[in-house]
């Protein structure tokens, strides 16, 4: 086959050295499965937990939560390494003990499936910009600004959109204001959520009851920077947790935003925590069962946040949405999941766009940008 011949040749990355490496797997066995291989050819790239680049078999079963035992998949070290940065614009470079370094192939296109720090954050897309790499979703800015939840509500507060009272806490204001970084926490409110500013996946997150209780603040706060040295401490709001889904329009338009979901999380779970969300009987209504006036808001202001944060290719914005109707911004990803488990993919089938749909329209918005500066 000739140059002008090949399949458009599609890097997935996925892995990553976060505390999400173990989802970033799961979603990338679950896109591997739909991916059109008849259009595209793939090359799966890993990223262990220390760091190292690998090419793995992109098998989609060793890709999988085992319900049974509930162990999580993860990227194994030992494979065929590859050279950073890429040789020119899109070609991968391999590493081997035995015959040094070589060329790999030329990439058109990256699905960075990487979830949290150096995946979601900006770090990598600023890589594959330098590099003149086309990839999925959002930019630099975009991705750093969504993964640091203190940015994200500036910004939401900036313009204009309702989310919850916070505060932010540094390692220098943890280490040399204690006092009033307790005390402002107090005047949040009776209950308040501590978690880390640069995860997700629930990971790390603490619900105190009692925000008075300096203890249990301490301890919560300890246990959010055991995954990031800069906390986020949110005051409770009491309301149903709903979801929409977005996508860059196909038309460069207006984005295209889901039917929204209702989140129930199973019996026994406090909030909607790392084994809520992946490992239990937590479940999803689709649509949400709530009034068409709020469904139309709730899709508009997922709009709104896309565009007010920069984003580009896909992201899922969560709401708050209160008994006496208002709506609250709770946080913006990205790069949600697309495990089965996972609102994204399940909005958006049912509102008539389907798992394989959605991975080639990541594919064919990201090849419609110029590479670089976007």
């Amino acid at each position: 086959m000739s140059s002008e011949q090949r399949k458009i040749r599609v890097a997935v990355v996925f892995g990553g050295r976060s505390s999400e490496h173990e989802i970033s797997c799961v979603t990338a066995g679950s896109v591997l499965s739909v991916i059109d291989t008849d259009r595209y050819e793939v090359v799966p790239v890993g990223i262990t937990p220390s760091g190292h680049w690998v090419l793995t078999s992109g098998d989609p079963e060793s890709l999988r939560i085992d319900a049974q035992s509930k162990a999580l998949p993860s990227v194994a070290e030992g494979g065929t390494e590859l050279a950073l940065p890429f040789d020119g614009p899109g070609r991968l470079m391999t590493v081997s003990p035995d015959q040094g370094t070589g060329r790999l192939a030329e990439v058109d296109v990256v699905l960075p499936l990487l979830h949290g720090p150096f995946g979601e954050d900006g770090t990598i897309q600023g890589l594959f910009e330098m590099m003149g790499v086309r990839y999925a979703g959002a930019g630099v800015f975009s991705s750093a600004a969504a993964m640091d939840k203190v940015f994200m509500k500036a910004l939401l507060v900036g313009n204009g959109i309702p989310t919850s009272d916070f505060v932010a806490i540094t390692g220098r204001a943890w280490r040399d204001e204690r006092k009033k970084v307790l005390d402002d926490i107090a005047e949040l409110g009776e209950t308040v959520f501590v978690k880390p500013a640069r995860a997700g996946s629930s990971v790390g997150i603490t619900r105190v009851r009692d925000s008075s209780d300096s203890d249990a603040v301490i301890a919560a706060v300890e246990a959010a920077r055991e995954h990031d040295p800069k906390v986020l401490v949110e005051a409770q709001i009491v309301g149903r947790e709903i979801e929409c889904g977005v996508l860059e329009a196909e038309d460069g338009g207006t984005p295209d935003v889901s039917l929204p979901a209702e989140v129930h999380v199973a019996e026994g779970f406090d909030f909607y925590d790392f084994e809520a969300k992946y490992l239990s009987t937590s479940s999803l209504t689709i649509p949400a069962e709530i009034p068409e006036e709020a469904v139309v808001r709730l899709r508009r202001m997922a709009a709104d946040v896309f565009e007010a944060m920069g984003c580009e290719g896909l992201a899922r914005v969560d709401f708050f949405y209160t008994e006496d109707g208002r709506i609250l911004v709770n946080e913006l990803n990205t790069m949600p999941g697309f495990t089965p488990a996972s609102a994204f993919p399940q909005m958006w089938e049912a509102t008539g766009v389907d798992y394989a749909t959605l991975v080639e329209r990541m594919i064919t918005t990201a090849l419609r940008r110029d590479p670089g500066l976007r």
